[in-house]
Formats: C-alpha cells, sequence, structure tokens
C-alpha cells in the first residue's frame, strides 16, 4: 500500500499567555481555534503558561513547553524560531500573536507569496476588533466576522505587526529578543530590506483581525514600550535606528494575486525623507534627523513636556 502525506505548506508558531484571565483565555482560544480551521496548515503552541496544554490537547496541535525564558520569565524569540524551525514539517514558517483572527484568505495570501518571491517576509496591518464572547465557528463563521469587522473594527495605523510569514531557510540568526515587548517586530523588517528580501504588505488582499484586550498581564498594566525588556530588545536589535521600521518601509503590497509598489502617501513620503536624511547625515544625532524628519512629533512631545 502507498501512503501519500501531504506535507502543510505553513508552520504557525506562537507563545500564547497565560489561559487565567477569562477574556485573554477567550480571544487566545478564538485565535488558535481559527488556525486550525486553516487547510494545509499546522500550528505549534510554545511555553508552559497555565492552561496552554490543555488548550493545545483540545484543539489538537503541537505542544512545546522548553522554550527559553529571559530572567522575568518570558519566552525569547530566538528559542521560539529555533524550536519552530527544528519541528515544522513545512517550507514556510509564521510567527504569530495568539489574539489573531486568520481566515482563508491568508492562505491564498501566502500561496502567491510564494509563486512570486524567494526570499521574502510576508506582513500586513491588522483589523482591531472588541470581541467580548466566544466566536461562532459554524458554517459561513467568515463572512460573519467581516460584516461585524466593516461594521465596527478599525484598521491599525501601519506600526507594530502581528505576524511575519517567511521561508525556512530565513532569519537563522535571531537575537536573543523578548516576545510581548517593543522593538523586536520592527528588527523583523529592518532585517529583511538589509539582507535585500522582498517585504510584502498584504493588506489589500488579506483581513487579519485581532481581538483588542487590555495590558492587565503586564506589570502596572503597562503597554508593552514601556516595559524594561523593551529597552533591552532595542539594545540587541542594534539600536533606534534599526526599530523604526514599519509596515510604510515595505517594498512591495499584494494586490489581486500580483506584487504592486506601494502608492505614495504622506506618510510614505515622509518615511522616505526620513530614510534619505538619516543616508545622508549619518553623522548627526538620531535625535536631530528625528526633529527635521517629524516635527509635529516633537512638538507633542515639546508640549507634554511644559504641561
Amino acid at each position: 500500500m502507498i501512503v501519500i502525506v501531504i506535507m502543510p505548506l505553513i508552520t504557525l508558531f506562537s507563545a500564547p499567555k497565560s489561559f487565567t484571565d477569562p477574556h485573554i483565555a477567550m480571544i487566545q482560544h478564538n485565535a488558535i481555534k481559527s488556525w486550525t480551521l486553516l487547510s494545509n496548515v499546522e500550528v505549534i503552541l510554545l511555553g508552559e503558561e497555565t492552561g496552554l496544554a490543555e488548550v493545545a490537547r483540545k484543539l489538537v496541535v503541537k505542544h512545546i513547553p522548553n522554550v527559553a525564558r529571559n530572567e522575568s520569565g518570558t519566552p525569547l524569540i530566538s528559542s521560539m524560531f529555533q524550536l519552530a524551525r527544528e519541528n515544522s514539517n513545512s517550507d514556510l514558517l509564521c510567527i504569530i500573536n495568539a489574539d489573531m483572527i486568520l481566515m482563508p484568505d491568508f492562505i491564498e495570501g501566502a500561496k502567491q507569496a510564494v509563486k512570486l518571491k524567494d526570499k521574502f517576509v510576508l506582513l500586513s496591518q491588522r483589523w482591531d476588533l472588541d470581541v467580548t464572547e466566544p466566536l461562532d465557528f459554524s458554517s459561513g463563521w467568515e463572512n460573519r466576522l467581516r460584516s461585524v469587522v466593516g461594521g465596527r473594527g478599525a484598521l491599525h495605523r501601519p506600526a507594530g505587526s502581528d505576524f511575519f510569514l517567511f521561508p525556512l531557510s530565513s532569519y537563522l540568526d535571531i537575537p536573543n529578543f523578548t516576545i510581548g515587548r517593543a522593538g523586536w517586530d520592527n528588527w523583523m523588517i529592518y532585517k529583511a530590506r538589509k539582507e535585500g528580501w522582498a517585504v510584502i504588505d498584504c493588506t489589500p488582499s488579506v483581513m487579519i483581525v485581532h481581538q483588542n484586550h487590555d495590558y492587565s498581564h503586564l506589570p502596572d498594566s503597562q503597554p508593552h514600550y514601556n516595559h524594561p525588556d523593551s529597552d533591552e530588545n532595542i539594545r540587541l536589535a542594534g539600536g533606534q535606528a534599526n526599530i523604526r521600521y514599519t509596515i510604510l518601509d515595505s517594498t512591495h503590497q499584494l494586490v489581486g494575486g500580483k506584487l504592486a509598489r506601494p502608492k505614495i502617501t504622506s506618510l510614505l513620503f515622509m518615511r522616505k525623507l526620513e530614510l534619505f536624511l538619516r543616508a545622508i547625515f549619518f553623522f548627526l544625532p538620531e535625535s536631530m534627523i528625528e526633529n527635521i524628519a517629524r516635527p509635529k512629533r516633537w512638538k507633542k512631545r515639546f508640549q507634554k513636556l511644559f504641561r
């Protein structure tokens, strides 16, 4: 008898938070469940957080507990990448936050990217949505969700990335970034641009839904960019200049199954101006270049100082 083994197209990997908070538990279950409904995908959950092993068993996905952590006990991205690569059965890896709902258009976007480029990273802006109850995953759930997002969701600004999809051979030298803190996602874009890989923004073709939540899981319930681990992430990234990269720095957009150059908007124009100034005036302090390229931001900071 001949047994045909179909290898998954994508390995999704994530390090969810503890499932002790009811709302966090609910939105994470929603997200991971949506991943399992995708075709040609395998899921790896990493870590030892409370309730994670039970959820992995319930949803029939891989669970690897022995991820390396920093002194605060937060998983390291370098370890996550290594474990995912060692345990993956696919040629594409995707690190993703455990509050992100995926739908079949995500798979189509990945397939199109593979056809168009050999070396790439796929990312997008997310749609933010308040979700207060478990999703009904019965037939037609994707269309129902799209309708809800269209009515009361909001497209997040092009800063902060919640997933990165890339070939297995990419990102082999990840620093010991801490997951859930600022800086590492910006570095992922910087790294791709430095290596000359295509940075593909699939926002026009794919709807990725982020379920809103608070920051009660962090010290003093403060956002992640105020956390000391974020400072360490910035240091590991090589400094502020390497973490200024956002979705605005994409080299391509995925539109209608084809790659197009991003349209020049005011935000993109200012970003290109900033990069040009940094290249020309590399000898000037970072703060001075930012003051020139982003005068409105600095005006706001100045006003806050003297309130």
